[in-house]
């Protein structure tokens, strides 16, 4: 089976491909000529999955699953949620988003977080949604080299690492984006039975 996935992060689309069988091929927007910008405008993560599913099934007509992750601070009521790739501007400059994070967390005690992936899932004219949570704190500095975005402050669920100092496979065991595609992955085998 041929399903897209919508996304143009070569560290996502890696993530993906390590954790499904065999008998699924995921294909790339670059692999289908796909190079528009699609507008994540939704104010949830959960629109901006169905956003971005629904643009590439409409345009291709073709199965396709789409994510949109966000770190949900406690302290910081959820930001940066929905808009963390550009928490700090529209460049997506993860070093900027973490800064900016740091920056307004310096004084306070509470670092609870979480980060959230909802997956939307377009299939026979069906859409599906899988949600994958990993709870957490954001550690006072930057920790490790592995990973992208805020992984380098994430500690999750009192482990004394962040993801940034997990192996890929380490990190996909629990990370947010693991549980949701762990979710995805089950209704796509018994999908194809």
């Amino acid at each position: 089976m041929k399903i897209i996935f919508a996304s143009n992060n070569k560290n996502k689309v890696q993530e993906i491909q390590n954790q499904v069988p065999k008998s699924i091929e995921i294909v790339t927007l670059e692999e289908i000529g796909c190079t528009d910008d699609i507008a994540e405008t939704g104010s949830t993560l959960e629109e901006n999955a169905i956003i971005k599913a629904n643009y590439i099934t409409e345009k291709y007509g073709l199965p396709c699953f789409a994510d949109d992750t966000g770190l949900e601070i406690n302290a910081l009521n959820g930001e940066p949620g929905v808009y963390s790739a550009r928490y700090a501007g529209e460049d997506k400059n993860a070093e900027k988003n973490m800064e900016l994070v740091l920056q307004k967390l310096q004084n306070i005690t509470n670092r609870k977080a979480q980060f959230k992936t909802v997956i939307a899932l377009n299939i026979n004219n069906e859409q599906h949604l899988f949600t994958g949570i990993v709870e957490g704190e954001i550690r006072n500095e930057k920790r490790g080299l592995n990973g992208f975005g805020y992984d380098p402050i994430f500690e999750p669920e009192n482990l004394g690492s962040t993801f940034a100092e997990m192996s890929l496979e380490e990190k996909n065991k629990l990370s947010h984006r693991g549980r949701a595609f762990e979710k995805l992955v089950e209704f796509l085998n018994d999908f194809q039975k």
